[in-house]
């Protein structure tokens, strides 16, 4: 097939507001911590850029879109080889296809160090989202997207279970694996810059109409679908996630509406080229009031999820997955148009990815902390990690 040049320009711009999220991501969870770990906090986003990319394109791609079998793919295009500037992916450069889904493979890991901020050596999380990558991500992705078992049977448009569920399953996973953070339930651990979360949460929005619309990998009517949805939905949950809020607790928050903003746009992953801009609303109510429930109750449970990212990135993706099987109806259709079998597929590719998930990330874990450490020492937790894991601090004043 030939190489159409709109398409392969929105996909590069595409790549760009994807890579751009990373940059978000550290503002919206560096404002989010305490002072003392706000550096360390948005290294484990910015770090997550240099070593997922260059594993992605020796290993990665290859585990994740070559041939292989039903579980993982093969290693023929390891090095990329096999892959020049003359090679075609649909109605693009391949090149520009591995670079589109190197972003997602970036990102996805980064999002797990929200749930364990302040607790983790920082040698500990680079070798953490390595392994991630190669025994989650890859596998995951290769499933859903790559021609494994998972192709062409549950859907996500872009990446509810492969990039949300496998995060946020596995930041569960971890965060109970490693215990609370000294002072939890009774010291003060209030975010120390709510102003940076909220430019991160705009930046964040900003980049996923490139991580949604993006998606389709061409320019053409489907993403532009995309590309409203992915207005449509975080518009409905933040309005949703604030009315909660201000009728449980009285007043609407800055960081509610800005939770409410990713609670949507997780939720409208999967969903985001499947469904119809009046079904993305109803999309964000729900996905706005579930994961507000979920947060909520997570002092009741006594697990830390330091920034929520299981509250919003693991309940966001499974509500949004879930969802996709009721209100599919562009290229595919839901239980609303007389298929639950779709509901059925869509349930059964998140109970798989949870349980691969959480079994991974648990032996990862397990190996980290008993060769090289993986947390923090109470000395360490108590100083805070800009200074004991980087020798510096984000203020001067």
């Amino acid at each position: 097939m030939a190489i159409v040049a709109a398409d392969t320009v929105w996909v590069m711009i595409s790549s760009a507001l994807v890579l751009l999220m990373l940059p978000g991501l550290a503002l919206f969870y560096g404002g989010l911590v305490q002072r003392k770990n706000v550096l360390s906090s948005m290294m484990h986003s910015f770090v997550a850029m240099g070593i997922m990319a260059i594993e992605w394109v020796v290993i990665g791609y290859s585990l994740a879109f070559g041939t292989g079998n039903w579980f993982v793919g093969g290693l023929e295009h390891a090095f990329l080889q096999g892959i020049d500037p003359y090679s075609v992916t649909g109605t693009i450069p391949t090149y520009a296809f591995v670079v589109f889904q190197g972003m997602f493979a970036i990102i996805t890991p980064a999002l797990i160090s929200g749930a364990i901020v302040g607790r983790v050596k920082f040698k500990s999380y680079i070798a953490f989202i390595a392994l991630w990558g190669l025994l989650v991500y890859d596998p995951v992705c290769h499933w859903v997207w790559g021609g494994g078992f998972l192709t062409g049977e549950a859907l996500d448009f872009a990446g509810g279970t492969v990039v949300h569920v496998t995060s946020g399953i596995s930041s569960l996973a971890i965060l109970v694996y490693l215990g609370k953070r000294k002072g939890y339930g009774y010291d003060s651990l209030e975010p120390h810059n709510l102003t940076l979360t909220m430019l991160g949460a705009g930046l964040l929005w900003f980049g996923w109409f490139g991580f949604n619309a993006g998606s389709a990998l061409a320019a053409d009517e489907i993403a532009a679908v995309a590309f409203i949805t992915t207005l449509v939905a975080p518009a409905a949950a933040s309005l949703t996630w604030m009315a909660v809020e201000w009728l449980h607790a009285g007043k609407p928050t800055a960081i509610g509406f800005a939770s409410g903003i990713l609670a949507g746009l997780v939720a409208i992953t999967p969903a985001a080229g499947f469904v119809t801009p009046m079904a993305a609303i109803p999309i964000g109510i729900i996905s706005g009031i579930i994961c507000y429930m979920a947060v909520e109750i997570k002092g009741k449970l006594g697990y830390d999820d330091s920034l929520d990212a299981f509250g919003v990135h693991g309940v966001g993706g499974i509500t949004g997955a879930l969802l996709t099987g009721v209100f599919a109806s562009v290229g595919a259709t839901g239980l609303l148009l007389g298929n639950p079998q779709q509901l059925m597929l869509q349930l059964e590719g998140v109970v798989i990815t949870i349980v691969y998930a959480v079994v991974c990330t648990i032996i990862i874990g397990f190996v980290l902390q008993k060769t090289i450490g993986f947390k923090v020492s109470v000395s360490e937790e108590n100083i805070g990690l800009d200074r004991t894991q980087h020798g510096e601090i984000a203020y001067n004043v």
